[in-house]
């Protein structure tokens, strides 16, 4: 199983979060807002809870003003920086590069402090971390924050760039107070920084984003919909209620590994698309070894045109270079296991979903095909108890390419029908079958 380094996936908290927003950078997907004056411009807090997709690019969180553009944004380094163009940075000392989990992130500012390290206050996961940078404000300086210029979630408002790539969770925006993480999280039993709900004030332009709707107006019914009672409403732009997703802070799902260097990533990796390699392979952040039955369903979008191309998917060894390992469903109909053609099921095609059921007691798989069993396979033994099967997906040969969307129960693509596994987690196009869930912490937690 991949376990994050800061990040959060809360097994339990008393306070729930039901959902995120995905953002998708190749859509230019960003939300914004005018605020009709400007308010308290030299003391306000941000925060919000993030789960990172692509990596190592410059990513605007929020940011205003398009004239000078002033904003939060995480650099090509993968550090937290707050940003003034024409004058500089200021950011922390810690890197966020875990695709896996979700981080919780307060910025907190007051420019009636003297110094930056009392002016700008960064907290990752309720730990405040060192900063150093260029020196963004003096004491009593305005921010371009808080004025009546535009505010953007998700790109930087001066030149409409650096669009944000990853999943946005329970944002909180305060006018005229710099806060610390307690006032929006707290540490569980078992030691980890979890959600907790903010109760304070919002200020005159305070807002709260929790992303329950999905709606394209600035409205209550909106994706943008401010829920902190001023009803500082955001338009989003490029984003659809697809977008709006069941992986949050306190049921962490599995997505795919945009860090393993094959193939490309969109959709919050969901979405993965081949290249040009032989044997390129992408597998599940979560692993499938532990001692249950999980499913999830993989929607097949478009693969090169020839002979000897198909899409291949299944379970595969974390190790998914060695082909010894896996249990594959071709679109030929082919079933390989452990390298050798073992079984034929039915072909599927463009716009057909898959779904793979593992018994991770037997290593049985099962294979769907919209809806209907396939058959049963069982995959190879794992060398090592070190080893675990994964969910995922392999290209077949050098210079094709094929498309993949998948849905650990937090669907890309648009779902008909609606199901959720036994324990009313995620959102799947067909039944989940009796015994087997969805991968995510909350199910991990009790069955893992």
């Amino acid at each position: 199983m991949a376990f994050p380094i800061l990040g959060a996936n809360t097994e339990s908290a008393a306070y729930e979060i039901s959902n995120s927003l995905r953002f998708n950078d190749d859509d230019s997907a960003y939300l914004s807002r005018t605020p009709s004056s400007a308010s308290n411009r030299k003391t306000w807090t941000w925060s919000g809870w993030i789960k990172r997709s692509n990596i190592s690019l410059n990513m605007i969180l929020f940011s205003a003003d398009n004239t000078v553009g002033h904003g939060i944004y995480l650099a090509p380094d993968d550090k937290l920086y707050l940003t003034k163009s024409g004058v500089g940075n200021y950011g922390i000392d810690a890197q966020l590069r875990d695709v896996s989990a979700w981080y919780h992130i307060v910025v907190a500012v007051d420019t009636t402090q003297t110094g930056m390290s009392n002016i700008v206050k960064f907290y990752i996961n309720g730990v405040q971390r060192t900063a150093s940078g260029t020196t963004l404000y003096s004491t009593n300086d305005d921010t371009n924050i808080n004025n009546n210029s535009v505010h953007n979630i998700g790109r930087f408002s001066k030149n409409s760039s650096f669009y944000y790539d990853g999943y946005l969770s329970e944002v909180n925006f305060v006018d005229g107070s710099q806060l610390t993480p307690s006032s929006f999280g707290e540490t569980n039993d078992n030691g980890v920084w979890v959600p907790k709900k903010y109760t304070g004030s919002y200020g005159t332009n305070g807002f709260f984003l929790e992303f329950k709707q999905t709606g394209t107006s600035a409205n209550s019914s909106g994706i943008g919909a401010d829920t902190s009672g001023n009803d500082h409403h955001f338009t989003p732009s490029n984003l659809a209620a697809t977008d709006i997703t069941v992986d949050t802070p306190t049921n962490n799902f599995a997505t795919l590994n945009s860090i393993a260097p094959v193939g490309s990533y969109a959709e919050g990796n969901l979405r993965y698309t081949t290249s040009t390699t032989d044997g390129e392979w992408s597998t599940s952040t979560i692993s499938i070894s532990t001692n249950a039955k999980w499913y999830c369903e993989v929607k097949a979008i478009s693969k090169t045109a020839g002979a000897g191309i198909y899409y291949q998917v299944g379970v595969t060894k974390g190790n998914a270079s060695d082909f010894t390992y896996r249990a594959l469903y071709r679109s030929d109909g082919a079933i390989y296991v452990g390298g050798s053609n073992t079984a034929t099921f039915s072909s599927y095609t463009d716009n057909d979903i898959i779904s793979i059921a593992y018994d991770s007691s037997n290593r049985n798989v099962t294979f769907y095909k919209n809806g209907n069993s396939e058959g049963t396979v069982t995959a190879p033994s794992l060398p090592s108890t070190s080893d675990d099967y994964f969910f995922g997906a392999s290209s077949l040969s050098g210079g094709n390419t094929f498309i993949t969307e998948w849905n650990f129960g937090n669907a890309p693509f648009s779902i008909s029908s609606g199901n959720s596994d036994a324990n009313g987690y995620g959102n799947f196009e067909y039944a989940v079958p009796s015994g087997y869930y969805s991968l995510n912490t909350k199910n991990l937690a009790e069955y893992g």
